[in-house]
This record gives structure tokens, sequence and C-alpha cells, in this order.
């Protein structure tokens, strides 16, 4: 088939394209605005892959799209654009709404306009595959998991805009008919994770000396999914899932943020000690939480299990160490991402104070 991606430079969508360039025979296009997030060296592995283009385009910009979809003709659309930095969204939450809201509306007036000039074969196959997050479920308490069915309560602007691309996207499934399927995904990890996200965070302070920033008292929850796994359920879910389903994606790995910080301390204890013998945790730091931080998030994977039969591959403990030492291999990847972030600090551009790290989209 021939899958067009968007946002196939961020984390997820990158992950995406190599593990569908290497393991499939399918065509990519990998359709990226190049934002700050977005790095063409986490696609090197493939780029020179025939089955492999890119076109540098914003997910807002109807005629570009447009374009990009006329030329290619994908059978699938797997939606992966988005801003998706929680503490970015508090400072600035216009970018979030222009493109997480107006972007998947232009995707999708673009490829319902598409898929309505398709033969009925054509059409029948098509499918337009939203991808977003279990932050628009908002809080959970101490038990309970999200799932299909669960309302939705979005607690910050991110989620806000996430929830309101869903909404899209289901409104244009029942108005037009167009195939849609929409997923909501744990948080992932995994290397090429842009280095501002917290468990990259993490290693590449912990090597440098630096304070491990923990919000409050490391107390939030969140459901951990090794990208590789997402990518494999994303594959399976627009390759085999049911138009107008939406499919839950989970790594069935509940962990405390302090307990995810600790894991990763005893990791590079093992792997890359101190020079002085000392222990990683005697940089950990506790910090001012963010407003409306949210408790707890757990994913309940069953429908994906059941129906697609998808489940995650990598426990917690080994998909982390195979992330630590990829970030331990791979330094020439994230010390000039770094840089220039830096970089842009000092000109003003880059993150304010209160902005310490994500939740790791």
């Amino acid at each position: 088939m021939r899958i067009l991606v968007t946002g196939g430079a961020g984390f997820i969508g990158s992950a995406l394209v190599r593990h569908l360039i290497r393991n499939t025979a399918h065509e990519v296009l990998n359709l990226d605005a190049l934002t700050y997030a977005g790095t063409l060296s986490a696609l090197a592995p493939v780029a020179d892959d025939p089955r492999y283009r890119f076109v540098r385009a914003d997910v807002r910009d109807p005629i570009a799209v447009a374009r990009a979809i006329h030329d290619f003709r994908p059978q699938v659309i797997t939606h992966l654009a988005a801003e998706s930095h929680v503490d970015r969204s508090i400072d600035g939450p216009a970018a979030f709404v222009e493109t997480n809201v107006v972007g998947t509306f232009t995707m999708l007036n673009a490829a319902c306009a598409y898929w309505q000039g398709l033969g009925a074969a054509e059409r029948a196959a098509f499918r337009f595959h939203h991808i977003s997050t279990d932050e628009v479920f908002g809080s959970l308490g101490d038990t309970g998991r999200f799932t299909e069915t669960t309302p939705y309560d979005p607690r910050s602007p991110y989620s806000a805009s996430k929830a309101a691309s869903d909404h899209l996207v289901s409104a244009w499934g029942h108005t037009y008919g167009l195939p849609v399927i929409v997923t909501n995904c744990s948080n992932n990890y995994g290397p090429y994770h842009f280095p501002e996200k917290m468990i990259p965070l993490m290693i590449v302070k912990a090597l440098g000396g630096e304070t491990l920033p923990v919000y409050g008292r490391g107390e939030n929850v969140r459901d951990w999914l090794f990208v590789e796994d997402h990518v494999r359920a994303l594959r399976t879910v627009f390759e085999r899932g049911e138009p107008g389903r939406r499919y839950n994606i989970g790594g069935n790995a509940e962990r405390r943020n302090i307990d995810v910080v600790h894991t990763l301390c005893t990791i590079l204890d093992r792997l890359h000690p101190r020079a002085d013998g000392r222990s990683y945790a005697g940089q950990i730091g506790f910090v001012t939480d963010r407003p409306g931080h949210d408790l707890r998030y757990a994913i309940d994977a069953t429908r994906i299990r059941d129906e697609l039969c998808w489940v995650p591959e990598e426990s917690f403990e080994s998909g982390l160490e195979k992330t630590v030492r990829w970030y331990l291999a791979n330094q020439e990847w994230w010390r000039p991402i770094l840089a220039e972030r830096a970089a842009d600090q000092r000109r003003g551009l880059g993150m304010s104070p209160n902005q310490l790290f994500s939740e790791p989209r």
C-alpha cells in the first residue's frame, strides 16, 4: 500500500516510517513541517530507500496538503502531526489549536475530497487513521483504566486540542462517511525521543551531571509504551482495524514518575557508572509541580488485544534498558539537538523556566 504519514519526522512518526520501510513492502510519503521537534536525522536509516519519500509541508496548508495527497494517491493516511508538549501548551496554547485542531480539519477536508473521487473499491479500502493520546480522558484515581468509551475530560490546552481533533475525525466519519479510525495511546518512550521529553531528558541530564528535575514528589502515574510496540499496533490498526472503531493502545506498565527516574538511575549505574562511583539517584531533585498535573493515566487495551491480536512485546524494564543503551550509543544524534536548543534559549526562542519536561508523546 501507499501510506501517507503526517508528522513523520517526529518521534512516533519517524518510528512508524522506519518500521514500515524495514518490515513491509508499503511505500511511504512523510509529510512534515520540520518544526522544532521534527528531525530528519531520525529517518537517516531509511532515507535512501526508494519506497520512502519526504515532502516538507504544514498540515495547516490546504494547497500543500491537497497537492501531496493528489500526487501520492495514498490508500492510508496516518495523521500524527501535532504539537505535543504539555508545558509548552500552557505557556502558548495558540500553536496547539492551530496545528492540532485546524491542521486536523485541513487534513480531513483534503482526505475527504480525495476519497470521494476514488472508485468504489478504492473508497472501501481507504483509511484515515488519526493518532491521539490518553490525555483526552482526563485524570484517574487510584483504580480503573481508560476504555474506548471513557468520557472525554481534557485538563490542559494540549489535551483539549487533541480532544477537539478526535471529535472532528469522528464527525467526518459520521457525516461524510469517511472511513476513519482513532487510536489513543499511553506514554511513549524509546530511541530517537526528542530530548526535552521526560525519559531522554533524565538520561542526558544524568550524563551531564545535572539535577534530575521531578515535578512535585513524583507521585504522578503513567502507563508506559515502548515506541516500537506502538508502531506495530498502528500498522495493525490501519491494516486490519474496522472503520469507525476506536482502539486504545497501552503498554500495561504503570509507573510513578519517581520510580521511572530511579529505574533509569539504576540502569545507568550499571551501564555507565559515574566517575566518583556514586549513584545517579543522588542527582534527583524535586521541583514545583506544574498547573493541572493529572494524577494517573492507565489504558485498557483489551479491544485491540482481542479483536486484532496485538500485545506489547517489551516489558517496561526491557524497553527502558534498550532506550538507555541507545542514548549511550548515539550521542552524536542528541548532542547537536541540545546545542541547538541552548542556542535558541540564548536568542530568547527556547522554553520558559516553567517548562521543565513534557508528557512523553
